[in-house]
């Protein structure tokens, strides 16, 4: 990630050489083994992850979050790798952030840092970057100590009260607040556009569709292969921020259905960045159906599964019909693909969910998900063509049922 940020070095020329770190606190918090994330998360940032650290606490300590002698650790490992940075996967406080970058000797930065900065890189319309700019504007309010690391000396040192230091502190604090309250009227106008947007799709009777999902499941790849749209895919973390919406035509049905492509969720999502992306999410919270996209080829699929569940539920999305759609088919070994194109899969709560498996990548599947989007239009009302023999899709016996059971 770029050092820009911290006033204690200058970038270095090249990716910057990073140090991954990762507590283990037990009691069921979240937490990656692997830093497989992280590291992910790193490289969409541009940097280089060159050493890993595991620790394992019951708490995190006060001063240094991960307590002296981890730290002293961490510090040789950034001597011996020449390390620009240490990466956190939890989130820090401003003051050991403050204390780890003394000791440590470079710039420290922890998860919501790293996803800020990726936001800010790949956000590209107007809308975006100004929900990016208030979610890092808000982060940056509580980090002052930090980073106007001057205004100790201007203040005269540790112990010293009053003084220049702190009028400055209180000013760039002023600035910091003002800009929010600016950013945020900017944002209220375009939301008010979007709405606007909309409500006139509303007027027109279009059934919504949202493409939602973890980061990286293939939700732009699979929206270009229905709309043969080319939006920008890629194999990275939040390669779409900017929500892109297209008309879809479905054959079966008739006509055609306003799909939305959204940004992707991930675990610790920073809730500032869900506050910030409201508008954009909202596209997901007032659709008709979701079309719930999972990577079938990862190792933590119901893990990132209950994320974009505890997202959804936040954005006030819970109750609105899904479709499961296991997409990357084709990395999944042979004797791992199932054996008809869509099945039911049953959720927590007891609620029976449709299930359908694709490769966007490769184009299977997708004429089965055409047809359950169309049954979900059914069950939820939208008067459509009588059912059809090629409309009826394989239950998991092998027998023909149809979409709308």
């Amino acid at each position: 990630m770029s050092s820009a940020h911290f006033p204690q070095t200058s970038p270095p020329s090249e990716a910057a050489r990073a140090i991954l770190v990762g507590v283990d606190f037990g009691r069921g918090a979240a937490f990656d083994p692997t830093l497989d994330e992280l590291a992910l998360l790193a490289e969409s940032a541009g940097d280089t992850p060159v050493a890993r650290v595991v620790a394992r606490r019951q708490a995190p300590d006060a001063a240094l979050f991960v307590g002296s002698g981890k730290a002293d650790e961490i510090k040789l490992l950034v001597q011996a790798h020449e390390a620009h940075t240490v990466l956190f996967d939890q989130a820090i406080s401003p003051a050991q952030q403050r204390n780890l970058e003394r000791l440590l000797g470079v710039p420290v930065a922890d998860r919501t840092a790293l996803i800020l900065e990726i936001f800010a890189a790949r956000a590209k319309s107007h809308e975006g970057k100004l929900q990016v700019e208030l979610a890092r504007l808000q982060y940056l309010a509580t980090r002052l100590v930090r980073r106007w690391s001057h205004l100790e000396r201007q203040s005269g040192g540790i112990g010293m009260r009053g003084g220049p230091g702190e009028a400055q502190i209180e000013l760039d604090r002023r600035m910091i607040d003002d800009r929010i309250k600016v950013t945020k009227e900017r944002l209220k106008k375009v939301q008010r556009q979007r709405s606007t947007q909309r409500r006139a799709r509303e007027r027109n009777a279009v059934f919504r569709v949202s493409l939602v999902g973890y980061t990286n499941a293939g939700k732009s790849t699979l929206f270009n292969a229905l709309v043969k749209a080319r939006a920008y895919a890629a194999n990275q973390l939040f390669a779409t921020l900017d929500t892109t919406t297209r008309s879809l035509y479905l054959e079966a049905a008739g006509q055609s259905v306003s799909l939305s492509d959204t940004v992707g969720f991930i675990r610790d999502l920073p809730h500032k960045l869900v506050a910030a992306f409201k508008a954009t999410l909202q596209e997901a919270a007032e659709a008709d159906l979701l079309l719930h996209v999972v990577d079938a080829a990862s190792a933590q699929l119901d893990e990132q599964m209950i994320e974009v569940e505890r997202v959804l539920d936040e954005i006030g999305a819970e109750g609105i019909p899904q479709i499961l759609v296991y997409n990357k088919q084709d990395l999944l070994d042979e004797n791992q693909r199932p054996r008809s194109a869509m099945d039911w899969i049953e959720r927590p709560g007891g609620l029976r969910v449709p299930r359908v498996f694709v490769s966007a990548v490769e184009g299977t599947g997708l004429e089965a998900l055409r047809r359950q989007i169309v049954a979900a239009m059914r069950d939820q009302g939208v008067e459509l063509p009588d059912l059809k023999a090629e409309e009826m899709a394989p239950s998991g016996d092998g027998a023909l049922q149809p979409l709308s059971e």
